[in-house]
């Protein structure tokens, strides 16, 4: 990460002075962000204990190290390569401890990862507050780009106890807890990024560009599904009233002096200013915003992408022409775009930029922002490598555990530990069936839902369904089997839990045996009868040519059963023909009469009948 500016020229140091200090009267506050240490093996350093994560390597963002502390030794500071590596007889990874001063952190820390450490705790040498360990401004970049281990800055008194500790022989096994250093407290993940346009600022200005592109497609994915919501800000000054006046205000600021950016060449007649670089962050700040408003915020990324292609300040293509070029290639409303902007003359308050200098100060739990660029993820920021795969381990770092989309489920970011003995959770081997839940942090033992069946138990050792439908979910967990086609179930859907063996067999319900009922003289106690055992019942018959009646358990003849039906059915079929016989002879001639008198009715409006005709001639 770097500064405002690369050299620190005299406006830009007073500019930065100024910001850093005050805000529109309001002080600035610093924060430091800091892991947990534990000492597992020691109740006299038990308990937890801060440390302050570096701002570069790569910190285990929600996961955690258990390892073994091996000393460097006193004057032992790790300015120098290390002509040995530290061995020790413990199985756990190394965390090497060395002492604070000489010279800066990343140098010691890139030493000790070449002596084979796996993270490296940095104690400080004097009584002070934690701060974080930065990255010293001339050091080489890929030198820091080489760092891909977690370090830490401790408090003197730990480092001590630690050092006194493996002086007397013994082992200090420490835990290094990064699970909460980003605070996860909903479904959602809120983060920014604090940049800037200028492109000439070298290769931080370069990593800066690097990361946006190969992070767009993983930052549209989450906003896209509405995992997380990203704001951009740009890092912006005030000009003093008492320089205002003068030209280095007047080419670096916007507004009157109220909003200013270091010139990108310290030098104010070659090349681009400091307004047009604050004039640009103003205009992404708005693509944002008019973005936003058509629920496409992520377009952001699209235009930033194209803009340091097509509109390169190396290529001298740095321009308002150019800048709107790409808004309409993206389908944005250059008119609103350009309302949001205003009048960069003006003596007036820029709304947008005015805003963005107020969360420049620092919010309620963070500090002021000074560099660029800087993440900051659910208000806490980020320290590690600016790098895709880093970043996004941090941002899923930042959902509620067992909420965080499956994008951060990939095996290139965390480890599935359900892959292993099954992470230690229920399974049904014969319905492929688990308990165990992947999750950014780790797993956790759930009985699952499947097909609308809930399964309840520990989810260690126990799962079993439950609810009415739970019998065609491997019949409940309950005893079944099939014989020749013929199925018995110790599971009831008339019941929401429990097994229990049917009818003819008994058990616990998660084995059932047959009952042999004939063995036992529970059926076929008639004297005529014999009992035969079957699978899940019996059958009995009767001597003699008779029939079994099970309800009676007794046998009747065939004979006198069937003569009686004989005649009983005889009987009815003469009662049906009877009642069909009587119906059809008064359907017939009560119907027919009804007929008739109603044709004589009709016709007698058409026709004159005799007896008219004969009254009409006698008068």
């Amino acid at each position: 990460m770097c500064p405002p500016s690369n050299k620190g020229a005299v406006l830009a140091v007073i500019l930065a002075l100024t910001m850093v200090v005050v805000v529109n009267g309001v002080s600035a506050r610093f924060f430091v962000e800091k892991g947990s240490l534990t000492v597992l093996n020691s109740w006299k350093m038990g308990g937890k204990h801060d440390a302050a994560i570096a701002n570069f390597g790569l910190p285990n963002y929600g996961g955690f190290m258990i390892g073994s502390v091996v000393y460097a030794g006193q004057d032992a500071y790790g300015c120098d390569s290390f002509k040995k590596t530290f061995n020790s007889k413990s199985p756990y990874p190394k965390i090497l401890l060395i002492d604070r001063g000489v010279c800066n952190f990343a140098m010691k820390i890139w030493n000790g990862q070449q002596a084979g450490a796996a993270a490296v705790l940095i104690a400080d040498n004097i009584g002070e507050p934690l701060i974080a360990m930065d990255s010293p401004q001339d050091e080489d970049p890929d030198f820091i780009d080489k760092i891909n281990i977690p370090s830490a800055l401790i408090l003197r008194s730990l480092g001590d106890s630690l050092k006194k500790a493996l002086k007397r022989g013994e082992e200090v096994i420490l835990k290094i807890d990064w699970s909460e250093s980003i605070p996860n407290p909903d479904e959602r993940v809120e983060y920014e990024l604090w940049a800037n346009t200028n492109d000439e600022c070298g290769v931080h200005c370069d990593k800066q560009i690097d990361f946006i592109k190969n992070f767009k497609g993983t930052a549209q994915i989450l906003e896209k599904g509405g995992f997380t919501l990203f704001r951009p800000h740009y890092i912006a000054w005030f000009c003093p009233k008492e320089l205002r006046l003068g030209s280095q205000c007047k080419t670096q600021c916007i507004n009157q002096g109220r909003y200013c950016a270091p010139d990108p060449k310290q030098d104010s007649e070659d090349g681009y200013n400091g307004r047009d670089v604050v004039y640009e962050n103003l205009r992404q700040l708005c693509v944002h915003r008019v973005a936003k408003e058509k629920n496409t915020s992520w377009i952001w990324w699209d235009y930033v992408t194209d803009f340091n292609i097509r509109c390169s300040m190396k290529e001298k293509k740095y321009s308002k022409e150019c800048a709107e070029t790409v808004v309409e290639s993206l389908g944005l409303s250059l008119e609103k775009i350009k309302k949001c902007i205003g009048d960069p003359d003006a003596d007036v308050e820029n709304e947008v930029l005015k805003a963005e200098q107020a969360f420049q100060l620092g919010q309620e739990n963070r500090g002021v922002v000074t560099i660029f660029p800087t993440l900051i993820i659910n208000n806490a920021k980020y320290r590690g490598k600016l790098e895709r795969t880093a970043v996004l381990k941090a941002i899923c770092s930042g959902f509620k555990e067992r909420t965080e989309p499956s994008i951060c489920l990939n095996t290139d970011i965390e480890t599935n530990e359900c892959l292993e003995a099954n992470g230690g959770c229920w399974q049904d081997k014969i319905s492929n069936l688990t308990a165990c839940k992947d999750t950014f942090r780790g797993r956790v033992c759930e009985c699952p839902v499947v097909n609308g069946v809930q399964y309840k138990g520990d989810g260690y050792t126990s799962c079993k369904p439950y609810g009415p439908a739970r019998c065609s979910m491997n019949d409940g967990g309950c005893w079944s089997e099939t014989r020749k086609g013929l199925t018995f179930s110790a599971c009831l859907n008339s019941e929401t839990s429990g097994c229990r063996c049917p009818l003819g067999f008994r058990g616990d319900g998660l084995k059932c045996e047959d009952i042999d009922e004939c063995k036992e003289k529970s059926a076929c106690q008639c004297d005529d009868c014999k009992c035969k055992n079957i699978w899940g019942g019996y059958e009995c018959k009767c001597s003699n040519n008779s029939l079994y009646m099970k309800e009676e358990d007794t046998c009747i003849e065939k004979r006198s059963g069937s003569r009686s039906r004989w005649l009983f059915t005889i009987v009815v079929v003469i009662a049906i023909a009877s009642i069909s016989l009587g119906a059809y002879t008064f359907y017939k001639y009560h119907l027919q009469s009804y007929v008739d008198s109603e044709i004589a009715c009709i016709m007698s409006q058409y026709i004159p009948l005799e007896s008219q005709s004969i009254i009409q001639d006698a008068k």
